[in-house]
């Protein structure tokens, strides 16, 4: 039974190491966090996801890609596409805040677009693969018996993190009720992704 808290604390350890960094996938669920819209889909999308990869990482799944080495490169080029599109947008608001956001009231958007969005954004992102189905999945190799309790401590990491992020995110409302603060945000997650996407698309 110690054995058995020990993989999973470590697991649950490693996963929020992995994930609590500034990136594009986080930057976009403060926002939605922020936004107050679509929350539960998108922390779910999130959590599900990490947790679906963790799950082919720890079945062995990374090593059989490793053998395609052109498909990950591939990926890398399409997300790294769309980060710059969604950074390019974000900056958008930066330089028009009069487009900006409400911390409050009705919506801006669709529930539809953030879900697909979010899809986008965690499936056509290399560094994500990179840290839960190669990452995690090694590590967990090294548990033996206990592989499978250290990814679900990982998948746990993930999903209090995504909620923490997701949920929390409201107790910025009463701040980013200022547009100047909006335009911070907006400039971070432009920088992000702006960041993040040429980098993918330079590594293609």
């Amino acid at each position: 039974m110690n054995h058995a808290l020990t993989a999973a604390a470590a697991g649950f350890g490693t996963g929020l190491s992995l994930i609590v960094a500034i990136g594009a996938q986080n930057a976009f669920v403060l926002r939605q966090g922020v936004r107050r819209e679509a929350v539960l889909a998108v922390v779910g999308i999130c959590a599900l996801s990490d947790a679906l990869l963790i799950t082919l990482g720890v079945a062995g799944v990374g090593a059989v890609v490793v053998a395609w080495p052109g498909a990950v490169r591939a990926v890398g080029f399409v997300g790294g596409a769309f980060l710059l599109c969604y950074g390019a947008l974000a900056a958008r608001r930066v330089l028009r805040p009069g487009t900006g956001l409400r911390a409050e009231g009705e919506a801006v958007g669709s529930r539809r677009r953030a879900v697909l969005t979010c899809l986008a954004m965690t499936w056509l992102n290399p560094h994500v693969y990179l840290d839960t189905v190669f990452l995690v999945g090694s590590l967990a190799a090294d548990r033996g018996p206990l592989r499978w309790t250290f990814g679900l401590g990982a998948a746990l990491a993930s999903l209090c993190w995504f909620a923490a992020l997701g949920f929390g995110a409201r107790l910025l409302g009463r701040f980013l009720a200022r547009p100047t603060a909006w335009r911070a945000l907006d400039g971070l997650v432009a920088v992000t992704m702006l960041g993040l996407g040429a980098l993918l698309v330079a590594g293609s």
